[in-house]
């Protein structure tokens, strides 16, 4: 969590007469990488997780672990597309005997030349009929001399197969319906049902853990704040963002800033067998910034320190298979800053491609878009930053218009308000001076898009046919 309320992203050091800077050496010895560089880092340490089975109805949000393949046809018979008159086409316009009703999920009939069969959508094609003539295209006639049912066939069928789906023509057997690597939405729910998948192989999710630390830092429902203390965010955020990715989530609570409470902290996380382990806090050059000490006692810092705004102190480490009990064979730890921005942005940057590439995602990072900036926004000249907006769409012309991205104001990184109305961060580069509005800048999507507002008055594109 944040060191105080009002602390920049500078490094989350301490206030008042806490604040001791690390030694030249110790602050140093972590090389600033690039955020393109800290990603690749992450995702080459990694590994996507075991295959295992669910049931298709807990299979929304997985990566598909193996190849579906289709076990028989679909249809696995001719099909009338329509309601209407099971027909020999060659028989043409006419009055004809209904011979018999074919209804679905019925048995196919058989049908003689000079009869029709009336027909209900979906159901198989009568033996001896090649084509339906749909409803619309036929007249009901008085019951025949026996009382038979008559119907007059006013435009006929345009041939053999006229509104039939033929076997096998929407999926044919053997074919591969989902391939491995693919994301289960509702529609691939839907393709797995048909096929007749009651269970699935998928890729595990991983178990995340989350810890804050800090002494100032207390529970949410403490009704009244003591002095220099305030409500941990960043843990119960940091959960919500974690199980948004789909993953279960394990409480470690709050560390005070004691290298032994941090160390036993990190025992239970360990001992639980979680895959991914998150802190806040503690990361940075103060003396009482304890996560990275411990984690190089206990296993591999990658990198401590990357060249980005917010998010500076963010660090990434591995513990081996010997001390953790994790079926991926280690822990995988990342301190992010205490800084609320700095830990969801860095979240979104790190932790979340990490979460998807271990959940099997084959492109795990960020979506990207262009948008125009409707301000002007003041550059870092030190630090690429990640500029929280609010992207809507914005009407350009009669029949055009394009993303329009809209800042969320005070970018201070202790300031979360910029993050409640943000679905994506511009990435802008590190230069002198102000980025003009109206530029079209690239940004990551961080949020569904139907989060944005609603555009008024905007008429939908037909196209020209």
């Amino acid at each position: 969590m944040l060191r105080a309320a009002a602390a920049a992203d500078a490094g989350d050091r301490r206030v008042g007469d806490r604040v001791v800077g690390m030694s030249a050496t110790t602050a140093n010895m972590y090389r600033m990488v690039s955020i393109a560089e800290a990603q690749e880092t992450v995702l080459k340490a990694i590994s996507p997780l075991p295959v295992m089975s669910i049931g298709l109805m807990d299979a929304m949000g997985y990566i598909l672990g193996k190849n579906v393949i289709a076990r028989e046809p679909l249809p696995p018979f001719p099909a009338s597309i329509k309601d209407g008159y099971a027909v020999v086409s060659s028989d043409g316009i006419g009055d004809y005997d209904v011979a018999f009703e074919a209804l679905a999920g019925t048995a196919a009939g058989h049908l003689k030349a000079g009869t029709v069969a009336y027909i209900t959508t979906g159901a198989p094609l009568p033996h001896g009929a090649d084509a339906v003539v749909q409803i619309e295209n036929t007249e009901k006639l008085p019951p025949g001399p026996e009382g038979q049912q008559r119907v007059r066939i006013v435009k006929p069928a345009k041939g053999p197969r006229d509104d039939v789906r033929a076997l096998g023509s929407d999926i044919a057997a053997g074919e591969v319906v989902l391939a491995a690597g693919s994301l289960i939405g509702a529609a691939e729910i839907g393709l797995l049902a048909t096929v007749g998948r009651a269970t699935v192989k998928v890729r595990r999710k991983a178990l995340v853990a989350v810890l804050s630390t800090g002494d100032e830092l207390v529970e949410p429902d403490q009704d009244a704040l003591g002095p220099g203390q305030i409500r941990d965010a960043n843990r119960f955020m940091l959960a919500a963002a974690a199980r948004s990715a789909g993953c279960n989530v394990v409480d470690l609570g709050i560390a005070r800033d004691d290298p032994a409470q941090v160390e036993a902290k990190f025992q239970e996380a360990l001992s639980t067998g979680v895959e991914v382990l998150l802190t806040s806090g503690g990361v940075s050059v103060g003396d009482r910034d304890f996560i990275k000490p411990i984690l190089e006692r206990q296993g591999t810092v990658h990198f401590g320190k990357v060249r980005m705004k917010p998010g500076k102190p963010l660090t990434f480490a591995t513990i081996n298979a010997t001390a953790s009990r994790s079926s991926s064979g280690q822990l995988v730890v990342f301190g992010l800053p205490g800084n609320p921005v700095s830990s969801i942005v860095t979240f979104n940057l790190v932790v979340l491609p990490a979460l998807r590439a271990m959940a099997g995602w084959p492109e795990p990072r960020l979506r990207r878009v262009h948008a125009r900036t409707q301000t002007d926004i003041k550059l870092d000249p030190e630090r690429p930053e990640y500029h929280r907006v609010s992207l809507h769409w914005h009407r350009t012309g009669e029949s055009a218009g394009e993303l329009a991205a809209a800042s969320t104001g005070g970018q201070i990184s202790s300031r979360l308000l910029s993050m409640r109305s943000a679905n994506a961060l511009l990435e802008l580069p590190a230069a002198q001076g102000v980025l003009p509005a109206g530029s079209i800048v690239s940004a990551l999507l961080i949020d569904d898009l139907g989060s944005m507002p609603v555009p008024e008055g905007i008429p939908m594109i037909v196209p020209a046919l």
